[in-house]
């Protein structure tokens, strides 16, 4: 009973404008217009019909508005994901593009050498204090021996030590214990490039009655059989001939920017078992 007596007057209120909108759809087939009791009702009912017809009103615009955000939010997220879809397609393109050039440029070389060749993947390096190498992802079972020389489309890289079923080691030409007969390019001096480290080689035992200069090109002379003649080493870098001793002190940039290195090529010629 509480209930009802709260709610009493708003039940009524609703119960009218019911009553009313059933008399004006009854009314309107038979006639346009209102009669007395028609315009009566319509008078008392009119304060109430309008704040009823704008809350109505706003309700329906709040619940367009709603669909449409929820329509709009959705569609942010599909474009998102197309848009994160494509990306990732622009970036495996230019990724396979890079790919692709650095291939052509192996098979070139590979096309210039005459010995047998095969191509590897760097799948590891250790570059410490003691040592720098690599790994690749060729081995025995690819016909790969220890001893044999490893290219790539800029020049040498150095020669594998150690090699598994699956995988070789690779010690570099900027390693301290690597050691590539050598010839300046322009004058023919000739001595042999030691590593040095940090990236750079030296180029020992040339005279200091040889000629070479800062820009020089340094490839190897063949000599010892294990790097065919004529491949890139590096660049001459500095050039110094000290008063005293018998050799200048010839320091070298490698050709091959090994910290970029992502394929090589391995000579299969001499090597040992």
């Amino acid at each position: 009973m509480d209930l009802l007596k709260k709610y009493m007057y708003p039940l009524l209120i609703g119960a009218g404008i019911l009553v009313a909108m059933l008399v004006f759809s009854l009314n309107v087939p038979r006639n346009r217009e209102a009669n007395a009791f028609e315009r009566t009702v319509l008078s008392v009912l009119s304060p109430l019909l309008e704040p009823v017809s704008k809350i109505s009103g706003t309700v329906e615009n709040i619940w367009d508005k709603y669909i449409r955000l929820v329509d709009t939010h959705s569609e942010n997220i599909r474009l998102r994901d197309d848009i994160r879809s494509l990306n990732r397609r622009v970036l495996e393109g230019n990724e396979a593009l890079l790919a692709n050039q650095r291939l052509e440029r192996l098979l070139d070389i590979k096309k210039s050498v005459k010995e047998p060749t095969i191509a590897a993947t760097v799948i590891g390096e250790d570059v410490t204090s003691w040592f720098r190498t690599l790994v690749i992802n060729r081995g025995s079972s690819h016909g790969i021996r220890e001893g044999m020389a490893v290219i790539s489309a800029d020049g040498v890289v150095g020669q594998t030590v150690k090699v598994s079923a699956t995988t070789s080691r690779v010690l570099l030409l900027t390693d301290h214990a690597s050691g590539i007969s050598a010839t300046i390019q322009r004058s023919r001096a000739r001595g042999v490039v030691k590593g040095k480290g940090e990236m750079l080689c030296s180029l020992e035992f040339t005279t200091r009655e040889e000629n070479v200069s800062v820009g020089d090109t340094v490839i190897t002379s063949g000599i010892g059989g294990v790097f065919l003649k004529g491949l890139p080493i590096g660049e001459v870098t500095m050039v110094k001939r000290g008063e005293y001793g018998i050799f200048q002190t010839i320091s070298i940039r490698p050709a091959v920017n090994i910290p970029h290195l992502e394929e090589v090529l391995v000579v299969q010629r001499g090597g040992y078992e």
